[in-house]
């Protein structure tokens, strides 16, 4: 490590900014070897900063700065200071234009901040601290300013233009350039700022808002992809119909843009009326993108149209409430996706992530508040916690105030900080205004880490026909914050009769470390069904024996919880063949939980898309995530023996719903009712396989060769390669790679699924993917398929006990910060967990984050990461 280590940033150091910038004027001159930025800032005292301080601007040490003046004067290099990413000018009036001319060099930016050129195409990504990647500017997000954007660049090879806000004027210039001028009317902070030059096709169309303002639809990509642009479209669409009569809020701007980048490290930006966005999530057509993939892009873009209220209009403060804008918006495109699809569906999927992953960040080294306190690389707070968490924070809100109240809150809100720069506190503050409600307590959400866990217990007195539920509520020490006080959560819940008649449901509130619940009338015991639709972000303790779980899983009338419970009984019957595995004892597959599922793959009745989330044990991950002890082995054959149970005692079902499924389907549609369909029988097609028997390997290759979708493609594909059945499954995936190996999404998947294939051998077939023509190791999609599959999705061979899997992503993150550290930093996860695995395991890994710390002139965004998992 170099000596001199980055440095924390705190929460409680916020001081408001000592100027203003009213407008920003910025000219681009692009070139093929460079690119000159000229940027005129008109700034001003802010009277609300205190006492007067010198003008301090925030540019890269690697940006070239050609000329500085105020109004007009040129200074030299004695009139300001420049270290440290800081430019610091001492004497300056009142009110000023400030012109600064910086070089760039955007064709050897392989951090894809700032200014870059992906495929020969120029644009930015400047959340969270890009713009200064581009030219000086006090980079951060309560200085909100008014933009005026002139591009200039070579007609032909980059006859498109783009950026913030409307068109204002355009022209031809001298050499065979053009130029376009861009004004947005609203301020904004620049992190919303983006520009885009290319050779780039469109698809258009257009919406008219509620009050009958027409605005035009514009989706760039390159000319190949322009066939997989018309989901994106309509989901577009969607969101802003959605948005004007679920919020109220109805686009601002003449013009709505998206582009379609390929090297972008996030998933897509909400840069106002210019959204960039990974290809990944905007592109998508039934022969090359899952029904997954349909969902992401439909739930991607709704998230990024909805910031521009939740985030652009009215932005964060300070990026410690950058869940302010995250977490809210979160919550308002699961809204958004679960209207659009099956709503218990979609909770299943937000709550399994939660689970897995969000809960295992709660417990690790990078554990922080939804409102973290400090950090030293905002980057790696781009987090499940902020983004997830923050949006199960917003949830309990809508919950506790119920929902007309929650869209008055909402409404206050955007309207008292419209044009502002807030906090969390300003939000919440917003509902208790409406409600009435002191919510001091609640906020607690906000400044504690980890996940609360609630112990749940009951009793009964048959002859009062009193029933009482005593509840506790604890949540353990994280770094930096040993102690937690209460929180205020609501704990939705019903109470079931033995044959399934709901005798009572509600919402209690938590307030206490331990409260009793007192119901009165209950004619016989019941059977209570808790924390229904997840309704805090919680673990939840209860000690229900296998038949009440049974009971549950048949009869619940809460969708969401007769899935809880068949996870429960899952998990709880994994765990017992982990044991016994670990004491060399015979495992077996408990009858009646096979009995329970006959009985749902035998109910033509129920939604296909809900028997499948039924149907589908517990991941690895989340059976490590609930280990007090991780052993990775244990858990997979565990797994492996309870899958492949399940598949032979029910072969004779699964086919049935195969078949019954696959007539079913027609021709291929992304709506609920077809991906539930299509679900189910892949799921099904996945047992099949599991008995190891040849005539489900042919019916898989049938699959394969005759489907005209990718997600069946895939399914067969994905489940014959990790099947026995090795020389079928090499078969497949050259034929596979042959037919679509101009897409590159599709062989992201093609990676994707050899890394995550656990047969021995796997960090051989890797490192060799790693040299293949098809990975990139510039490209983030690349990098998250292959070294993210391995280590993400493959733990049997990435925790083989030698450690050479832990070696690898080593190698890897090394590498790789170097280039692009942000995306370095987030592939280095799976090492952070160190501490929760077995003793050999555990000083393996912890030797690599040690030899990482070790290295010289590591980035800020690993050096934060590695430090703190060695605490």
């Amino acid at each position: 490590m170099s000596a001199q280590q980055p440095h924390a940033i705190y929460l409680e150091d916020y001081q408001p900014p000592a100027w203003r910038v009213e407008r920003t004027a910025l000219r681009f001159e692009l070139e093929e070897e460079q690119a000159l930025v000229r940027a005129q800032l008109s700034i001003s005292i802010n009277p609300e900063a205190g006492s007067r301080q010198a003008l301090e601007l925030l540019g890269d040490d690697e940006i070239e700065l050609q000329r500085l003046s105020i109004d007009g004067e040129v200074l030299c290099a004695s009139d300001y200071a420049r270290a440290d990413g800081r430019l610091v000018i001492p004497n300056v009036p009142d009110s000023f234009t400030l012109e600064c001319v910086t070089r760039l060099l955007p064709q050897q930016n392989t951090a894809l901040e700032g200014l870059y050129k992906s495929d020969g195409m120029f644009c930015t990504q400047c959340e969270a601290e890009g713009f200064r990647r581009i030219t000086f500017f006090p980079d951060r997000p309560d200085v909100m300013s008014v933009f005026t954007t002139t591009l200039v660049a070579d007609k032909t090879r980059y006859p498109v233009l783009l950026s913030n806000g409307n068109p204002v004027a355009s022209g031809d210039s001298d050499g065979g350039r053009h130029w376009v001028t861009w004004e947005d009317p609203w301020p904004k902070p620049s992190y919303l700022f983006a520009l885009v030059a290319g050779d780039l096709a469109l698809v258009e169309d257009h919406y008219t808002t509620a009050s009958g303002r027409e605005v035009a639809l514009r989706i760039y990509a390159e000319r190949k992809d322009l066939d997989k642009l018309d989901h994106a479209m309509v989901s577009l669409k969607n969101a802003m119909r959605w948005d004007e009569e679920v919020y109220g809020r109805e686009y601002d701007l003449d013009i709505y843009m998206i582009v379609a980048v390929d090297f972008f490290n996030m998933g897509a930006m909400e840069n106002k009326g210019l959204n960039i966005f990974n290809t990944s999530c905007v592109l998508a057509h039934p022969q090359t993108t899952t029904d997954a993939a349909f969902q992401r892009v439909e739930a991607v873009v709704a998230h990024e149209y909805f910031h521009n209220w939740s985030g652009n209009r009215v932005t964060c403060r300070d990026w410690f409430q950058l869940s302010l804008k995250e977490g809210f918006t979160v919550f308002r495109d699961a809204e958004f996706s679960a209207d659009m699809n099956s709503r218990t569906v979609k909770r299943i999927e937000d709550v399994t992530l939660l689970r897995t992953a969000q809960f295992a960040e709660d417990a690790g080294p990078m554990a922080h508040p939804v409102r973290p306190e400090s950090y030293i690389e905002i980057s790696n707070f781009y987090t499940l916690t902020v983004y997830e968490k923050g949006a199960e924070v917003v949830r309990m809100l809508h919950t506790l105030l119920g929902p007309e109240l929650f869209r008055k809150g909402s409404d206050l809100y955007f309207e008292r900080h419209d044009g502002q720069a807030v906090t969390t506190d300003d939000f919440v503050r917003a509902m208790e205004d409406v409600s009435g409600r002191d919510l001091s307590q609640f906020r607690r959400w906000y400044s504690q880490a980890g996940t609360p866990r609630l112990n749940v217990s009951d009793q009964y007195d048959a002859e009062t026909g009193c029933y009482e539920l005593q509840v506790s509520q604890s949540c353990p020490p994280s770094p930096g914050q040993e102690h937690k006080l209460p929180y205020h959560l609501p704990l939705a819940m019903g109470l079931l009769a033995d044959d399934g008649t709901e005798l009572c449901s509600r919402v209690l509130e938590l307030t206490e470390e331990e409260q009793v619940f007192r119901f009165e009338g209950i004619s016989s015991r019941p059977v209570p069904s808790l924390l229904r639709g997840f309704s805090a972000p919680v673990k939840l303790d209860y000690a229900y024996t296998d038949q009440q779980l049974l009971m549950l899983l048949r009869h619940d009338t809460d969708g969401f919880n007769r899935w809880d419970a068949g996870q429960r009984l899952s998990v709880r019957l994994l765990q017992q063949q982990t044991e016994a595995w670990c004491r060399g004892e015979p495992m077996q597959c408990e009858q009646a939980l096979a009995d329970a599922w006959r009985g749902l793959l035998r109910d033509e009745n129920l939604d296909p898309a809900m028997v499948a989330q039924l149907l589908r044990l517990p991941s690895e991950a989340q059976l490590s995530e609930l280990a007090d002890e991780i052993d990775v082995i244990a858990i997979h054959e565990a797994r492996e023996f309870m899958r492949t149970a399940l598949a032979r005692a029910l072969e004779s079902e699964w086919l049935a719903v195969y078949q019954r499924c696959d007539a079913a389907s027609g021709t291929y549609s992304p709506d609920s009712a077809s991906i539930g369909l299509r679900s189910l029988k892949n799921l099904a097609l996945e047992y099949l396989i599991a008995t190891g028997r040849e005539p489900w390997l042919e019916l898989a290759r049938q699959q394969f060769e005759q489907s005209d979708n990718m997600t069946d493609q895939q399914a067969a594909l994905s489940l014959v390669v990790h099947s026995g059945f090795r020389e079928v499954g090499a078969e497949l995936l050259e034929a596979f790679y042959l037919q679509w190996q101009h897409e590159s999404l599709v062989m992201n998947q093609w990676l994707a699924i050899q890394a995550s294939d656990s047969a021995p051998g796997a960090l051989e077939r890797v490192v060799s993917l790693s040299r293949h023509p098809m990975f990139d190791m510039r490209n983030p999609n690349k990098l998250r398929a292959l070294i993210g599959g391995f280590c993400g999705q493959n733990l049997v061979q990435f925790h083989a006990e030698d450690g050479s899997g832990y070696a690898w992503l080593a190698d890897w993150i090394l590498k790789l910060d170097r280039q692009n550290p942000q995306v370095a930093a987030r592939l280095l996860t799976p090492l952070t967990r160190w501490k929760r695995y077995e003793p050999v395991r555990r000083a393996l890994m912890r030797d690599q984050l040690q030899r990482m710390m070790d290295t010289a002139e590591l980035s800020a965004d690993v050096y934060e990461v590695v430090s703190k998992s060695l605490v």
